[in-house]
């Protein structure tokens, strides 16, 4: 579906950000900032995938260049 476009670092920082931002959703049960650390699902998933659809749309790779 999508190229790979998102290279190993990048990937373990996506997902650890992703994580994180979740679980603040579960330890702040009461906080008003709550529903806007549910975004994490973007940067999760994007460094699940290997994948970023911005990265496609821009034309922007942080994968390593692929030996000829």
């Amino acid at each position: 579906m999508f190229a790979k476009n998102v290279g190993t670092v990048d990937r373990i920082v996506r997902i650890v950000v992703g994580l994180v931002l979740l679980s603040l959703f579960f330890m702040y049960p009461d906080a008003s900032w709550r529903y806007y650390t549910l975004i994490g699902v973007v940067p999760l998933l994007t460094g699940l995938f290997s994948t970023c659809p911005l990265y496609s749309m821009l034309g922007i790779s942080s994968c390593p260049a692929k030996k000829a």
